[in-house]
């Protein structure tokens, strides 16, 4: 790449971060005015549309092959209740400790379930970066100050099978080989839309006076925070690899905690921000071994 082509992409890359911080927030706005799995609805058949001109621009095939089929439909499954899970826990708390916990929360999570399905042995350097993660989340929690039901509130429930869930929904897509990650992204949004719209949503709000700005929440959340992110992250894992792509993920926790102090009003903590740092950094340890 050009020195300008790789300025411009890597500006893109940070756009497409602060797009997954910012679903928090929209979550967080949107909750307030439409049921949860209108939400979900409405924001992933919005992404599946906007998906079809671009596998197309890309000159990708729609072709998908059986048991690619079935795991996208059960991976469809779990991404509906995670996102169940993420946005009623934001109703119930905030989106700067969700965005903060769930983010930082997952990757540890991925990397304990492949150890332990691979039957792979943790090193002292991993299991160091896990002891720094743990201690990272509880940090962001700040149990330290909070009585044993604090603790336990049913959003950081919330927020724990989230991250649960997603780690899981990571594993099972590693598993779909038949076809590319954009299209299997398209297949994701599109059966997780049929499984709200044919079993789950109840469809009471009405969306032709529901407003403006709630219009406008769900547009960001659909295109920018999920068509547009999630589609620069995979081009850029063709441009640059796995490895350096994955280091842009660590700008998601604090992209979302700044948001919604910005337009939320949230209260940011420094045992929240401490915690992330710890956490983000216990990432980077997973994820870039050494040699």
């Amino acid at each position: 790449m050009s020195h300008r082509s790789n300025t411009l992409f890597y500006f893109l890359m940070f756009l497409a971060m602060i797009g997954w911080g910012g679903s928090w927030v929209h979550a967080k706005y949107l909750s307030e005015h439409m049921s949860v799995n209108e939400i979900i609805f409405y924001r992933y058949l919005l992404t599946t549309i906007s998906m079809v001109p671009i596998l197309m621009g890309m000159k990708r095939s729609f072709t998908i092959d059986l048991r690619s089929a079935l795991v996208t439909l059960f991976a469809a499954a779990i991404l509906t209740i995670y996102t169940w899970l993420f946005i009623e826990g934001t109703h119930l708390g905030t989106a700067s400790l969700g965005g903060a916990f769930v983010t930082t929360l997952i990757p540890i999570v991925t990397f304990v379930l492949s150890a332990i399905l691979g039957r792979r042995a943790v090193r002292r350097r991993d299991a160091f970066a896990l002891l720094l993660g743990a201690l990272g989340v509880i940090t962001i929690l700040n149990v330290w100050s909070f009585s044993p039901e604090q603790i336990f509130r049913l959003e950081n429930l919330y927020f724990v099978l989230a991250a649960l869930l997603w780690a899981i929904l990571t594993i099972v897509a590693s598993k779909v080989t038949g076809i590319g990650p954009m299209v299997y992204s398209f297949y994701l949004y599109l059966f997780t839309t049929l499984i709200e719209g044919l079993l789950v949503a109840d469809f009471r709000t009405d969306m032709l006076h529901i407003g403006t700005l709630p219009w406008l929440n769900l547009l960001s959340l659909a295109l920018f925070s999920t068509t547009f992110a999630t589609s620069i992250y995979f081009v850029g894992g063709q441009r640059i690899g796995a490895d350096r792509i994955s280091s842009f993920t660590f700008l998601v926790p604090f992209s979302a905690i700044g948001l919604s102090a910005l337009f939320l009003g949230e209260s940011i903590t420094v045992g929240m921000i401490v915690g992330t740092m710890m956490a983000v950094t216990a990432i980077y340890l997973l994820n870039h071994r050494s040699k």
